[in-house]
């Protein structure tokens, strides 16, 4: 076992009175009725809520830093972990708490929003609770169950198939297993510095800018808050050839994966085809969609795990972002792919808005071949595990 040494001190954020105080007065005036009216006016919205999660996010951050600091709440180095150094946890509460801002301040209200608002809190107060105690898989589990039946009791369900018993059945066990399974795949992501914020800030602008060009600008307004607050969360978390000076954390992962699900779901992504309306959003969250079937099947096919709790609990560094980074030796290399891909796959998504049904099946099959492509790397990724597994070794001791 690998001796991990407490004694380290993470990166701190320096931090100073005139700094705190220019970001609490930008935030403070951002929240000004004038200024607010103002970009009503102007008819950019989605501008002003953009700031206000920025500037939230951006503010808050380096504080949570200092808690966590504070009260010990740090990840640790690991053997099945990259970084190098112990790093403080909670940045996912800064987000939340900047989109709760946005949200709430711009009166951002849909019928389903309180619900998905509330349970994403249960989220929230759970990952902060890991953080902090590691729950075991079965309490995460059982809170994430609760969380998404307050959401589908709020009305966020699939409607896939008719309504009949077995078509409400159906929809049901769908929307469960959607929202638990993204939810979840948010958290394998969160492996490297920069990648599930990143992600999220990337599944949130293609989620929103669908909304407002099919008339739902509510959720486009809702994903604006949720992008926004990634951005100002990204300058401490990703910052290539310096280690991160806070990570999201469980709180911060999951609840993104949580609420950016639900939104996949409230939204009514095409006009007139029920097929591109499911295959905007599986292709919005493409990525995250192969590496959990991708990763399951491998570790059932090689008997690591034997049910859904054991699904949950495993950690290893079989995930996308590790076999890449197996591959390209560069931690910023993969992460910059992955965005890549992300990115492509939106792109795919806006373009399936306007198709036909020719169209739209020649899009899913280029997707297709992409993620095929992506397998061969991730093979090769795979192979070179050992190799790189020493290398990696190498640069911790030097650090």
């Amino acid at each position: 076992m690998q001796n991990i040494d407490r004694t380290k001190q993470p990166p701190t954020v320096l931090l100073s009175w005139p700094n705190i105080g220019g970001g609490v007065i930008l935030c403070a005036f951002l929240m000004t009725p004038f200024l607010r009216s103002l970009f009503f006016t102007w008819g950019r919205r989605w501008v002003y809520i953009l700031l206000v999660s920025f500037a939230f996010a951006y503010t808050l951050t380096p504080l949570i830093v200092q808690f966590a600091h504070l009260m010990g709440v740090l990840d640790y180095p690991a053997q099945r972990k990259i970084h190098h150094q112990p790093t403080p946890l909670l940045g996912g509460v800064a987000v939340f708490l900047a989109s709760l801002v946005a949200i709430l301040s711009n009166e951002i209200f849909f019928v389903e929003n309180a619900a998905i608002l509330l349970a994403s809190c249960f989220i929230v107060l759970l990952g902060i609770a890991d953080d902090v105690w590691q729950l075991p898989a079965w309490l995460k589990l059982f809170i994430q169950l609760l969380a998404t039946a307050i959401v589908v009791k709020g009305g966020v369900v699939l409607t896939l198939f008719p309504s009949s018993p077995a078509g409400d059945f159906f929809n049901l066990l769908l929307t469960f297993l959607w929202v638990i399974g993204v939810t979840n795949a948010f958290n394998f992501f969160d492996g490297m510095d920069g990648l599930v914020a990143g992600l999220g800030m990337i599944t949130a602008f293609f989620l929103g800018l669908v909304s407002f060009t099919t008339n739902q600008p509510a959720l486009g307004w809702f994903a604006v808050a949720l992008l926004g607050s990634c951005l100002g969360f990204l300058p401490y978390n990703f910052r290539p050839g310096r280690s991160a000076l806070i990570f999201l954390g469980e709180a911060g992962s999951t609840s993104l994966g949580f609420m950016l699900s639900t939104l996949a779901i409230v939204g009514d992504w095409s006009e007139h085809s029920p097929l591109i309306s499911v295959c905007s959003p599986l292709l919005i969250f493409a990525v995250f969609i192969y590496d959990m079937i991708h990763i399951t099947v491998a570790r059932i096919w090689r008997g690591d795990v034997r049910g859904f709790l054991a699904w949950i609990q495993y950690t290893g560094k079989d995930h996308l972002h590790h076999r890449l980074y197996n591959l390209f030796h560069s931690r910023v290399a993969s992460v910059i792919f992955i965005y890549g891909l992300n990115i492509a796959f939106g792109l795919g998504a806006l373009a399936l808005k306007g198709a036909d049904l020719p169209e739209a099946l020649l899009l899913v099959t280029q997707a297709v071949i992409i993620l095929f492509l992506v397998g061969i790397l991730e093979n090769q990724g795979n192979t070179s595990r050992t190799t790189y597994s020493q290398y990696d070794n190498q640069q911790r001791a030097e650090q």
